[in-house]
């Protein structure tokens, strides 16, 4: 059955009685969007019963020809939250760029170290960001501003921004990040404040519900290709030679589905949303004996997500709430050398965990462009008065996403879905390792 399509209305804090700037960019007119004319449609594709589905749709993003904030008195806030991720400076620095140069918004502030940086007695001074302050950042990893995990106090946040007269905060951000930012949104509109809170979707894991792709995803897997093919060159310079590498997904494996493909030579994908055995005829431990016998060398790539069920983790939470995940590529690398030393048979496993250096480069051109154009449509959808969003694209076009739709989970690899067969195709393992 066909689920209930999901609400993509976007809340406005008001009307737009400002005429926008950008009428003239470069001596043409803007491409001015329209909410009720230009839209995305959710299904590209026929429902199951071969009907077309014209309903629902999303706002499709980009300027707008009546504007909400007055440019000259606007205030705006940056602040990134959570892990580090390729392409965090390109969208700080697009943000700046699109607010100083395009509207003429001249007070832009980057709050320090993430949700910490709203909450005065952490100390954390914001930066005054212009135009000549970031125009090298998207040289560098990391984001200029810092970041944190955690959760903060709602009101101390607000009322952070209240003082600073600040009246659009820009949201840089994972999951965790994005439901902060919807916590804002309920605060200050329980105050009756007019401010704009606009999120845009950060995480390496490409685990964003109603999104084509996250920016930093094809660069982070583009390091991790590099990885795979490392571990594959140690494999095969040694007498059963095993790689393993543990690639970053916490509960959705596409950087390590993305790597394999790209690099053709793995022999097994171990992701999240497929349940593996490693005992037993039909387990792991078994498959990689038989793939040893066979072609004498075997690369293995986990997320660090996958196997979850086989360690004893307890109970405890990381800063953000999040459970704490047991080390699976330790535990398989353990796992695998005592099952071959059982038999007698020699191995060499040689363990690469690349997560670090592929979360801190700098993004590749891809996700420069990709970040490039996300800061553009988040400044218009905030100028334009919107808030409770995100910005991301769908179906190869940008739109406007409500938060609440958004983090009401995660997007992950169905295993019943191409991805995960062309996996199969691609390795040769087995559907089933139970």
């Amino acid at each position: 059955m066909t689920p209930a399509p999901p609400d993509t209305s976007i809340r406005t804090l008001g009307p737009c009685r400002f005429s926008s700037p950008l009428h003239r960019i470069g001596g043409v007119d803007a491409p001015f969007k329209n909410d009720a004319t230009d839209r995305i449609l959710y299904h590209s594709h026929l429902l199951e019963d071969g009907r077309d589905c014209s309903t629902p749709s999303y706002e499709e993003a980009g300027p707008r020809e009546m504007i909400y904030f007055d440019p000259a008195k606007t205030t705006v806030g940056i602040v990134t939250c959570g892990g580090l991720c390729p392409g965090l400076n390109d969208i700080i620095r697009g943000l700046v760029n699109r607010c100083h140069l395009q509207y003429g918004v001249t007070r832009t502030y980057g709050f320090r170290y993430g949700y910490e940086g709203l909450v005065q007695r952490y100390g954390h001074s914001p930066l005054l960001l212009r135009p000549h302050s970031v125009e090298q950042a998207h040289h560098f990893g990391g984001t200029m501003l810092g970041s944190s995990r955690g959760q903060q106090d709602i009101g101390e946040m607000v009322d952070t921004l209240e003082e600073m007269n600040v009246d659009i905060l820009f949201v840089i951000g994972g999951d965790g990040t994005l439901r902060g930012a919807a916590e804002l949104v309920k605060e200050i509109e329980r105050r009756g404040l007019k401010k704009s809170v606009v999120g845009i979707p950060k995480t390496i894991d490409n685990d964003i519900r109603y999104l084509d792709k996250s920016f930093g995803f094809e660069t982070a897997f583009a390091a991790a290709v590099q990885a795979v093919k490392c571990a594959y060159v140690e494999a095969t310079g040694a007498v059963n030679g095993v790689g393993l590498v543990k690639l970053m997904g916490r509960d959705s494996g596409f950087i390590a589905c993305y790597a394999a493909l790209a690099g053709s030579n793995v022999d097994f994908v171990l992701i999240p949303e497929v349940p593996f055995d490693l005992d037993g005829e039909g387990g792991l431990l078994e498959s990689l004996r038989h793939r040893l016998m066979k072609r004498g060398s075997a690369v293995i790539v986990v997320a660090e997500g996958a196997g979850q069920h086989l360690m004893d983790t307890g109970d405890a939470t990381d800063a953000s709430g999040n459970k704490r995940y047991g080390d699976i590529g330790h535990y398989l690398k353990d796992k695998i050398n005592a099952f071959f030393k059982t038999r007698k048979t020699e191995v060499n496993l040689k363990y690469i965990d690349p997560s670090y250096i592929v979360r801190s480069v700098p993004a590749n051109a891809q996700d420069n462009v990709y970040c490039s154009r996300l800061a553009q449509a988040a400044v218009h959808a905030a100028m334009a008065g919107k808030t409770g969003m995100l910005v991301g694209r769908w179906h190869g076009s940008f739109v406007h996403l409500p938060l609440e739709l958004v983090i009401q989970g995660r997007r992950k690899v169905d295993p019943t879905q191409e991805l995960w067969h062309s996996v199969l195709e691609c390795t040769g393992q087995p559907a089933l390792m139970r």
